[in-house]
């Protein structure tokens, strides 16, 4: 159900976001960054607070953001990027989803540490 859920609102994003003009695919580096958050909010709750069901956990942190967020995706265009020789995207789209992929999940867990 949380996977059914997260899969269509990625396709939501991407279909609103990912233009063939930017180079990058802004749909996708969104829903995994959003994911990133998310996941980092709901298991640093998770532990802080132990009042979630291991049950719920699930299914935000693995239905839910395993179905939104998405590394094939990632890859396919990535391997895109690589193929029109459009190298620059490619650094830029895959550098910015790891190093701000970490920081948002780093983040959330941090916000649910002081909140």
């Amino acid at each position: 159900m949380g996977g059914g859920l997260g899969s269509c609102l990625r396709f939501l994003i991407g279909r609103w976001l990912n233009s063939p003009q930017t180079g990058i695919p802004f749909g996708t580096l969104a829903a995994n960054i959003l994911g990133s958050l998310i996941i980092g909010l709901v298991l640093g709750w998770a532990l802080k607070n132990q009042t979630m069901t291991s049950s719920m956990v699930s299914l935000i942190a693995i239905g839910f953001c395993g179905g939104f967020t998405t590394f094939s995706t990632f890859a396919y265009e990535n391997h895109l990027l690589l193929r029109s020789g459009d190298f620059l995207n490619f650094a830029l789209y895959t550098l910015g989803s790891l190093i701000i992929g970490f920081a948002a999940v780093f983040l959330g867990m941090w916000i649910s540490k002081v909140v």
